[in-house]
């Protein structure tokens, strides 16, 4: 079984190695999503171990979003303010095992995973190439 974990792990890290800019940013949105879920159901199995674990590698998927974004561009610190909003429930979230403050959270995620989504269709739509630099910067989070 360690030969297949080792395989997903390859080839996990192969897809953040070859993705665009802002096919990553999906790809920290979608993470986390994912471990904001683990977090909930953590808490719902009353595993804090498995809550907290999730939850801070949601944080951490958070303040790379925050401190990647180029704040140059006017919606950075928009985006700036939603993620410290996230940020705060997840911490919070965990602290009080709060599965509220965990999906208040996932909601602000998803919204801003959704509209990126588009973004990006939209532009493949048009022919254009998205640069996902112009506002988010690079990312060197793996998830």
């Amino acid at each position: 079984m360690p030969m297949a974990s080792n395989s997903a792990n390859a080839y996990k890290q192969q897809q953040i190695l070859t993705a665009s800019p802002e096919q990553l940013i999906l790809m920290l949105y979608n993470g986390c999503i994912k471990f904001i879920n683990e977090a909930v159901a953590g808490i719902e199995e009353k595993n804090i171990e498995k809550t907290h674990n999730s939850c801070i590698r949601a944080q951490n998927i958070v303040s790379e979003l925050m401190h990647t974004l180029n704040m140059d561009y006017p919606i950075s610190a928009e985006l700036f303010r939603l993620y410290e909003y996230v940020e705060y429930e997840l911490v919070h979230g965990n602290m009080e095992k709060n599965k509220e403050r965990f999906n208040n959270g996932k909601r602000v995620i998803t919204e801003l995973r959704e509209g990126w989504a588009e973004a990006m269709k939209k532009v493949r739509e048009e022919g254009g190439v998205a640069s996902a630099k112009h506002v988010a910067g690079d990312s060197v989070i793996s998830v």
